[in-house]
C-alpha cells in the first residue's frame, strides 16, 4: 500500500514536470523544450546495420583481405534485398526519405569496394604476398589452432617472396608502375607491415613454442617489408621516406568522379563544376576591387590582400582575438533571429592550440566543440612565424571562427548528435562543410564583414573554397598536378607559399574523399539557393528554415531539399536539383 501511495506522489509530480516543458513553438535558444520528431520505422532498421558494420569492421581488421571484402559485400547485398522488398508507397514521408537515403548509401558501398578491388589488382603484382599476410590475421580473428612450426615456415617463404618481388621490379620483370601506383603500393605495406605486427603479438609470449619458432623470422620478415617499403618510395616513387615535403596524391579518374557525385546527389559533371567554380571566381575578383579601391590600392587587389595579412595581432593574443569573433558572430545571429543557439552549445565549446605538426597539414584553423587556433609557437622559423600569423590575420579569421564554432560545425554537431542521430551514417561535407560556408554567404548578404579589411578576408576564404573546385577535380581527372595546384593557390588567390602546400597535402594525403575539397562551395551554393527558394518566399522565415535543416541531419542537401519542400517521393528517385543557374542542361 505504502509502495502504490508513492508511485501514484511520483507520477504526479512528473505530470506537473511535463506540463511546465515550454511547447515546441515557445522555444527559445535557452529553453530545454522537446522537438517533435516524427518517428520513422526504419530508424531501428538503421541503428542495427550501424552496429552490425561495426561488428564485422571491428572482426575483419585486415584493410586488404579478400574474405573482409566478400562478407561486406555480402552483409551489403543483403541489406538491399531487404530494403528494396519494402512497400515504399506505405511507408510516410520520413520513412521514405530514409529509404532513399539507405538504398543510396548501400548501393555506394557496394560500388566502393569494387573500386577498392580494382586499386588493389592495379598493384598486385607488387604485393604476392599480401593475402598471405591478411590470411594470418583472418585465422587470428577466428581463434583458428595455429601449427607453430608450418608458420615459420610461411614466414620464411614470405621473407624469399619479398624478396624476389623487389628483385623481379630491379631486373624489369615487373612492368613499371604509375608513381602513384607505386605510393599507394607504398602505404598498403605500411599497413600489412601493422596486420602482420597484430598477428604476431597476439602469440608472441603467451605461446613460448610459438616464439620459439615465430620470433626470428617474424622480425626477419617485418624488417623486409619495412626496407621494401623504402626501396617502392625510393625507386618507383622517387622519394625518401622521411620527405615530408612531397606531394604525390591518388587520383580517382573520372568515371570514378561521376560516381561519387551520383552518391552525392549532385547532378552535374567534373567539367561543369569547375565550371561553375571559375565564374564565382569572377565574382570574387569583381568584389576584391571594389573592397582595395576603398583601401586606396585601385584594382591592384593583391596589393590589398598583401595589407591585409600584414594586420596580424601579436603571438599570445590570437585566443582573445578568437574568443571576441565567437561571440560577435553569435550576437549578431540572435539579434537578427536567424538561427535558434542553444545556451548549451553557446557556453560549452571550447579552444586549444594546434601543434606545431599538425600546423604542416591544417595551416588554418579547425573547429567543432572545440576549435583549434592555428598560430606559430617559439620553435618555428621565422618564416613559419611569419606565414602562420599573416595566414591566420584578424581579418581572415573573422569568417573562419564563425564557420568553426557557430552558426557552423559547433552548432552543427551539437544538434545533430541531438536530432537523428541514427542519420550519421549517411554523412555527407557537402552538408557539414556546405552549410558552414553558406553562413559566409549569408552573412555577406547581411553586411556582417562592415569594413573593406574584413570584405577582403571573406573574399579571400571564397576564392580560396573556388579554387579548391578547380584544383581537386583537374587533379583527379590527371589535368593538375599537385605541385601545379600549390602554385595556383599562391597566384590565383595568393596564398603563403606553406600554407597552400600544406592544403594541397591536406587534400591528397588520403584522408578525404575525392569529392571533399568542392563540397564547401557546392554545398553552400545548395544551401545559399534553397534559401531563396523557401526564404526569400516568404514561405518560412530565417529561423524556421535554419533550425530545420540543423534537425535532420547531415544528409544530400537535395534530400534536405525534399524534406523541406515536402516533394513527393518514387523508389526510383533519382537527384535532379539544377541548384546553380546559368548552365545548360
Amino acid at each position: 500500500m505504502k509502495r502504490l501511495k508513492t508511485l501514484a506522489v511520483f507520477f504526479c509530480l512528473l505530470t506537473v514536470v511535463i506540463n511546465d516543458f515550454p511547447t515546441a513553438e515557445a522555444q527559445t535558444g535557452d529553453d530545454l523544450g522537446f522537438y517533435n520528431e516524427p518517428p520513422s520505422r526504419l530508424r531501428g532498421v538503421i541503428e542495427k546495420f550501424s552496429e552490425d558494420y561495426g561488428s564485422l569492421n571491428r572482426f575483419y581488421t585486415a584493410p586488404t583481405s579478400k574474405n573482409r571484402a566478400a562478407r561486406l559485400r555480402q552483409f551489403y547485398s543483403d541489406q538491399l534485398a531487404f530494403l528494396t522488398k519494402q512497400n515504399f508507397d506505405a511507408l510516410n514521408h520520413d520513412e521514405q526519405t530514409d529509404y532513399l537515403l539507405f538504398v543510396n548509401f548501400l548501393r555506394h558501398e557496394i560500388k566502393e569496394l569494387e573500386r577498392n578491388n580494382k586499386q588493389f589488382d592495379e598493384m598486385s603484382a607488387l604485393l604476392p604476398f599480401a593475402q598471405t599476410i591478411s590470411d594470418l590475421e583472418d585465422a587470428r580473428r577466428k581463434i583458428e589452432t595455429i601449427d607453430v612450426a608450418k608458420t615459420a615456415a610461411l614466414l620464411n617463404d614470405l621473407n624469399k617472396q619479398i624478396a624476389a618481388t623487389q628483385k623481379d621490379i630491379e631486373e624489369n620483370r615487373i612492368a613499371k608502375p604509375k608513381r602513384t601506383t607505386a605510393n599507394r603500393a607504398a602505404q598498403t605495406v605500411a599497413s600489412l607491415r601493422q596486420t602482420l605486427k597484430n598477428w604476431f603479438t597476439f602469440h608472441n609470449g603467451y605461446d613460448p613454442m610459438f616464439t620459439w619458432w615465430n620470433g626470428e623470422p617474424y622480425k626477419t620478415v617485418d624488417q623486409s617489408l619495412q626496407n621494401y617499403q623504402t626501396f617502392l618510395l625510393d625507386k618507383l616513387v622517387g622519394i625518401k621516406p622521411d620527405d615530408k615535403t612531397t606531394i604525390i596524391g591518388d587520383p580517382i579518374g573520372r568515371e570514378a568522379l561521376l560516381q561519387e557525385l551520383e552518391f552525392e546527389m549532385i547532378p552535374y559533371t567534373p567539367e561543369e563544376l569547375v565550371e561553375i567554380a571559375n565564374r564565382e571566381f569572377v565574382w570574387c575578383e569583381a568584389e576584391m576591387k571594389k573592397a582595395s579601391r576603398e583601401l586606396g590600392y585601385g584594382d591592384d587587389w593583391k596589393k590589398a590582400l598583401e595589407a591585409v595579412k600584414n594586420k596580424y595581432v601579436e603571438p599570445g593574443k590570437q585566443p582573445e582575438l578568437i574568443r571576441k569573433q565567437a561571440y560577435e558572430a553569435i550576437e549578431f545571429l540572435e539579434k537578427n533571429e536567424l538561427v535558434t543557439v542553444p545556451r548549451i552549445a553557446r557556453d560549452s565549446w571550447r579552444m586549444e592550440m594546434m601543434t606545431p605538426e599538425r600546423q604542416l597539414v591544417s595551416p588554418f584553423f579547425l573547429g567543432g566543440e572545440t576549435i583549434l587556433v592555428s598560430y606559430p609557437t617559439a620553435g618555428m622559423t621565422h618564416e613559419q612565424k611569419m606565414m602562420s600569423m599573416r595566414g591566420n590575420n584578424p581579418h581572415f579569421t573573422h569568417a573562419v571562427t564563425h564557420h568553426e564554432l557557430i552558426p557552423g560545425h559547433h552548432l552543427q554537431r551539437f544538434m545533430t548528435q541531438r536530432y537523428r542521430p541514427y542519420r550519421d551514417v549517411f554523412y555527407t561535407p557537402f552538408w557539414m562543410e556546405g552549410w558552414a560556408l553558406y553562413w559566409e554567404f549569408l552573412l555577406w548578404d547581411m553586411n556582417f564583414n562592415k569594413s573593406p579589411e574584413d570584405r577582403i578576408g571573406a573574399l579571400f576564404w571564397r576564392m580560396h573554397r573556388c579554387a579548391r573546385i578547380v584544383f581537386s577535380l583537374n587533379f583527379h581527372l590527371e589535368r593538375m598536378s599537385p605541385t601545379e595546384a600549390v602554385d595556383f593557390l599562391v597566384n590565383r588567390v595568393g596564398h603563403e607559399r606553406d600554407n597552400a602546400t600544406a592544403e594541397v597535402r591536406r587534400s591528397f594525403a588520403g584522408d578525404y574523399g575525392a569529392l571533399y575539397q568542392i563540397a564547401y562551395m557546392m554545398g553552400g551554393l545548395q544551401f545559399y539557393n534553397l534559401h531563396r527558394e523557401l526564404v526569400d518566399s516568404k514561405k518560412m522565415t530565417n529561423r524556421q528554415f535554419h533550425d530545420a535543416i540543423l534537425k535532420e541531419g547531415a544528409i544530400p542537401v537535395e534530400m534536405v531539399r525534399a524534406i523541406l519542400t515536402k516533394q513527393k517521393l518514387t523508389k526510383n528517385f533519382k537527384p535532379n536539383w539544377r541548384f546553380y543557374g546559368g548552365l545548360p542542361k
